[in-house]
């Protein structure tokens, strides 16, 4: 984490105008980072698995917007320190369980000082910055997890899905394209948007803007030459849909 930022942006927004490609890029869970005066008291190879980070979602938006001219706003900080894609009084905003995984740092932690020092300036900034972006589309971007340790039986064969809350318009556009691309897609899978929405009810919902929040499965994304093509196929789907729309 940079000068104890909780996020990071890469690629520009704007080149002397409107941004190229029209879109942007969000990722909340982008980074597994805990600072050394917030013991977690779990296994630091915890830090690796979903439970701490989206796994291959940064290398994802990285190349996007080195690649593809989507710019991003990404986390730097595991959202076992505090959930970026939370409000801020939900009670799991600072988690003390995950996945089945006690978080026993979390317990009794001061939520308050985790929302002032890392939730609130990271939605702060990405306000300002979507302001002066105008994107004419938001990816919201995460991943999933084949299985859950707490639910091994559940069935999760989705390759990528998208999820909504109230505005689907650029959800449904986009799920056609991948399914077109002979993807096994999921409509408000493996959760749904009506649950779990939070950056894009605040930042895209409200505020009248199109967004895709994506879903791609880790086992798909785990090494660089897999991140590069959803880089690429996400890009691609993403610029389609923001042609389709008013």
């Amino acid at each position: 984490m940079i000068d104890d930022l909780p996020y990071r942006q890469v690629g520009e927004i704007n080149r002397g105008g409107p941004n190229a490609s029209g879109m942007v890029c969000v990722a909340d869970h982008a980074s597994n980072f805990v600072p050394d005066d917030i013991p977690l008291g779990i296994n630091p190879e915890r830090l690796e698995t979903h439970i701490a980070v989206d796994i291959g979602v940064a290398g994802i938006a990285g190349r996007m917007a080195r690649q593809h001219n989507v710019p991003a706003h990404l986390a730097e900080v595991s959202r076992l320190v505090v959930d970026l894609h939370r409000e801020e009084d939900h009670p799991n905003v600072v988690p003390t369980e995950s996945d089945g995984i006690l978080i026993p740092g979390n317990i009794g932690a001061d939520v308050e000082a985790r929302l002032e020092r890392f939730h609130r300036p990271y939605h702060a900034a990405l306000e300002k910055w979507l302001d002066e972006a105008a994107p004419e589309l938001i990816i919201s971007l995460h991943s999933f997890t084949p299985k859950l340790e707490s639910d091994p039986s559940q069935d999760r064969p989705w390759e990528v899905a998208l999820l909504y809350n109230e505005d689907d318009r650029a959800a449904r556009q986009a799920i056609r394209l991948f399914s077109e691309l002979g993807l096994n897609v999921g409509d408000n899978e493996p959760y749904s948007g009506a649950e779990l929405n939070a950056t894009m009810n605040r930042h895209a919902e409200a505020k009248g803007r199109y967004y895709c929040a994506i879903e791609v499965r880790q086992d798909l994304i785990s090494t660089r030459a897999e991140q590069s093509r959803w880089a690429a196929m996400i890009a691609d789907v993403c610029g389609r849909v923001a042609l389709t729309l008013d």
